[in-house]
């Protein structure tokens, strides 16, 4: 039998549909795959970040001969004091940012540093890609805090600072981590524009308890401030640039306002004139990639710390000197 050679051969509509339907399926089962790769390429990346500024932070001290401060202050003026993140910028390769800086001046005093983007200093996976502004200053954040211990922020009656690895008018030797850099927190992730519950001065006095659950938190009273925390990276409050490890990494702290639940960084008492007082911080390690945290430990080593980690591991991580006992966790 000839075939007529002018007439074509065509897909059938239900041919169509069919083979539609079979790409549909192959996308949507390749999708999750593609996702998954993407969230683990920026997962590496920002494990990349953190041994980096681990690097920084060694050769900081190599120079320097101690740890780079948290931040300065002076009793009975203004906080002013610059974080770690500026200190390390010649470590980082961001001389030309380090070079404009003017340590004996506020970075009030500086905005156009304050608004400048370090990308080593932002996680990837952060959807927040704006700046932020505060009295009149552009601030960009950072994904990126240094642990300053448990609990205790600085005790303005004493200059006491935290128990952790950076503090206040604080330079720390190696020699004085006894519990090991291996078993120490350097710094983790945490999430920029993050809502705070700030100034409330609860608790107040020397040695106050540490809360044993977040649920406690929203009873200390404070100011709520929304996309507050983590937005200033030159900036050396703890709300800023550090964490404290009073709960487990992703731990929900929630403070209602009216219907909505926020999850909440916590401080009593912010540096600063008129506050002699001490001050207590609860700044959560916090990450937008899922089950848990990538951190930083003192010997340079990075890790991913699950969110379910014992808060009494957790704890025991962010002090330098507590005597505690290593576990496998």
């Amino acid at each position: 039998m000839r075939t007529n050679p002018g007439k074509q051969a065509a897909f059938t509509l239900m041919e169509l549909l069919m083979t539609l339907a079979i790409v549909g399926v192959l996308a949507a089962l390749l999708l999750p795959a593609v996702q998954q790769a993407r969230d683990s390429a920026r997962r590496l990346a920002c494990q990349s970040h953190l041994r980096q500024i681990g690097l920084a932070v060694q050769t900081y001290y190599d120079v320097c001969g101690g740890l780079p401060y948290q931040g300065t202050f002076t009793p009975g003026n203004s906080f002013s004091g610059y974080s770690v993140h500026t200190r390390l910028l010649p470590f980082v390769e961001q001389n030309d940012i380090h070079r404009q800086i003017r340590y004996d001046v506020g970075f009030a005093s500086q905005p156009e540093i304050a608004r400048l983007r370090v990308p080593l200093y932002r996680c990837p996976s952060d959807p927040n890609l704006r700046t932020r502004i505060d009295g009149g200053i552009e601030f960009y954040p950072t994904n990126y805090g240094f642990s300053i211990g448990t609990w205790l922020g600085i005790d303005q009656l004493t200059s006491e600072s935290g128990d952790g690895a950076f503090g206040v008018n604080t330079s720390h030797r190696l020699s004085a981590f006894t519990d090991g850099l291996s078993h120490t927190l350097c710094a983790s992730e945490v999430k920029s524009f993050q809502a705070v519950l700030a100034d409330g001065g609860n608790p107040v006095g020397p040695d106050a308890p540490i809360p044993d659950h977040p649920n406690e938190i929203a009873s200390f009273g404070g100011r709520f401030e929304l996309d507050w925390g983590h937005t200033q990276w030159v900036s050396g409050r703890t709300l800023q640039t550090g964490l404290t490890t009073t709960f487990a990494p992703n731990t929900l702290i929630g403070y209602r306002v009216g219907s909505k639940e926020y999850d909440i960084d916590f401080t009593s008492a912010r540096m600063g004139p008129g506050t002699n007082r001490q001050g207590y911080r609860i700044v959560t390690a916090r990450s937008f990639h899922s089950g848990g945290v990538n951190g930083l430990l003192m010997d340079g080593s990075v890790q991913n710390f699950s969110s379910e980690i014992d808060q009494a591991v957790w704890r025991a991580l962010g002090t330098r000197a507590g005597s505690e006992i290593p576990t496998e966790e």
